[in-house]
């Protein structure tokens, strides 16, 4: 074997980073539901014949772990008899490594001149596996066994043909049958694309070098956190945040407390001080607290870095059994987002003091809405499922972007005009919420509102954050705003909902507003340059009243248009020194 090249590895690295995307292309564009082609909750990997990810195009950071996991639980199953043209699905979060149940995995080997040499695989959320709920992510959930169907490692596909009992079996408990078995063949599709172009890449650079490629890959990606670890500040760091409740005791927050040790190029992140394993379904899986590390520590270091299984090589995490992030079987899972999002801002805490160039504010969580009803003249069953954004968080040099995605929720919010044509539902406002970003020198990003007019009965969940804790500033910052659902806003029956809800009944005819939370801001809200907060003002960001209060800044209008007042802004911030320094 000769010894590989470095414009090889470039060429070898390059290539397998355009695969993934293509596959990731192919699933997006052949999605039958909007979760997939619209909202694209969904990644795509190359894995070699450890299961071990050699590329994935992140579009969810989290699936670095869960890859691994669920390809682990093909070869526990499978090892022995895996053929060309086999495909193989997962979506068990104790078996595998799926997040919930609703992420389905599809793994398929890649066999080259007879051998096999990795695998493909792609992660993709399902509209309805059954359950108590549409959706199947019930905020109520007790156990797994709430949570729809659980598919440990099977075999779909056998050497091309596809296995028909399975999509019977998987039909029969899913309310939108056509829809998750349109998505799951185009996972196959997905795969088999991705199959193909490797082959291609073998073809050209010989199999012993295809492979001792992908071997340095994982090093490299190893070397290259280390690198950067080894020029952090040694120590130990605590960091913490709490989530709202677990959707069944509603009154107790869910702590998340993690102790980092860095020493030389070791790292080390201890999260046995988080709270015991929930009732409700805020658990999440090791493979995930894994993932998020991860996830964070590529931030810190390069968010442009090739993605691969030996970033999660260069630390180490320890988890408690029994507690919320290494529970036993079979406790719930299904809500786990808010969990995750908790860990990685009081990772972001913890390490700030490592990095503080890195520094951020915590952003709006996540969070989706699941409307299940019958509403076609054939009375076949719709879920209507929506991921919605909010405000990040303030940075050390910006503002915290309004109205996304934050952390490793990577999603897209739906547009207006496929929602109002696929379901029966009207969206009569969606807006940016005015003064809901934290105030700070680098102010949070706004939240969102979003209001619905349902148009058939039908049954609510919804999966939420932040409701009741507010996302947290950093360095003086102010916090976000925290979000709410509220049924019929304004009338005799209004009624808010907690962060986690399953099966409200909507009527025809109800509004439901959805306001989502605001990013923290970040750094002294008196620091901040008083033309931007001029700025914010003009644009509808910040009202006239909080630029005072907040900020020091005096904003009037001149009939026209806002202007700075310059004078009342010098003595409310000199007003505001001198009750700091009394």
């Amino acid at each position: 074997m000769t010894q590989l090249g470095a414009v090889d590895l470039e060429i070898i690295k390059a290539s397998l980073s355009g695969i993934v995307q293509e596959m990731q292309n192919s699933l997006f564009r052949t999605g039958f539901s909007t979760i997939v082609r619209e909202s694209q909750d969904a990644s795509c990997a190359i894995m070699d014949t450890n299961a071990d990810v050699i590329a994935q195009h992140v579009v969810l950071p989290l699936h670095m772990g869960a890859f691994p996991a669920c390809g682990r639980a093909v070869l526990r199953a499978y090892g022995g008899d895996i053929v060309e043209g086999d495909a193989y699905l997962i979506n068990h979060p104790y078996d595998g490594g799926s997040p919930h149940a609703p992420d389905m995995a599809v793994i398929t080997p890649i066999f080259f001149a007879g051998e096999l040499i990795g695998f493909c695989g792609s992660i993709a959320h399902k509209s309805d596996i059954g359950g108590p709920v549409p959706g199947s992510c019930s905020g109520q959930a007790r156990e797994t066994f709430n949570e729809g169907l659980h598919l440990p490692a099977v075999r779909y596909f056998r050497g091309g043909q596809r296995n028909v009992e399975i999509e019977r079996i998987i039909a029969a408990n899913s309310r939108t049958p056509e829809l998750v078995l349109g998505d799951i063949r185009g996972q196959v599709g997905a795969s088999r694309l991705g199959e193909q172009r490797v082959g291609e890449l073998l073809a050209k650079f010989g199999k012993d070098n295809a492979q001792q490629s992908f071997n340095r890959l994982l090093e490299l990606a190893e070397m290259k956190m280390k690198a950067a670890i080894t020029e952090w500040t040694d120590g130990t760091f605590e960091g913490e945040r709490f989530v709202d409740d677990d959707g069944i005791d509603l009154n107790v927050p869910v702590r998340i407390h993690v102790v980092v040790e860095k020493k030389v190029d070791q790292i080390s992140f201890d999260f046995t001080g988080s709270a015991d394993q929930t009732k409700g379904p805020a658990n999440v899986r090791p493979p995930l607290v894994q993932a998020a590390v991860g996830y964070v520590l590529i931030s810190l270091v390069d968010p442009h870095i090739f993605i691969n299984s030996g970033i999660l090589r260069s630390f180490e995490v320890k988890t408690r059994e029994g507690s919320v992030l290494n529970p036993r079987f079979p406790a719930s899972v299904n809500t786990y987002n808010a969990t995750v999002h908790a860990m990685v801002e009081a990772l972001f805490s913890a390490l700030s003091h490592v990095i503080p160039a890195r520094a951020r504010a915590d952003g709006c969580g996540s969070r989706s809405i699941i409307i299940g009803g019958r509403a076609t003249s054939a009375g076949k069953s719709y879920v209507q499922y929506e991921i919605v954004g909010g405000g990040a968080g303030g940075r050390a040099t910006k503002d915290g972007a309004s109205g996304t995605s934050v952390n490793q929720s990577n999603a897209k919010i739906a547009s207006i005009e496929i929602i109002e044509s696929e379901f029966p539902t009207r969206i009569q406002r969606f807006e940016l919420i005015r003064d809901s970003g934290g105030a700070g020198k680098y102010r949070g990003g706004l939240g969102l509102l979003r209001e619905y007019v349902n148009l058939a009965d039908a049954r609510f969940s919804i999966r939420s954050s932040k409701h009741v804790i507010a996302p947290l500033g950093a360095q003086d910052g102010g916090p976000g705003r925290t979000g709410d659902l509220t049924i019929n806003p304004g009338a005799a029956d209004e009624k808010h909902l907690p962060t986690r809800y399953a099966d409200y009944p909507l009527k025809a005819g109800d509004v439901f507003r959805l306001e989502t939370p605001g990013g923290g801001g970040l750094g002294n809200p008196f620091e901040r340059e008083p033309a931007a907060v001029l700025a914010d003002v003009a644009q509808g960001y910040v009202s006239p009243e909080r630029a005072s209060s907040d900020y020091g800044v005096s904003i009037i209008s001149d009939g026209r248009k806002w202007c700075l007042d310059d004078a009342a802004t010098a003595q409310l911030r000199a007003d505001s020194r001198n009750v700091g320094s009394g």
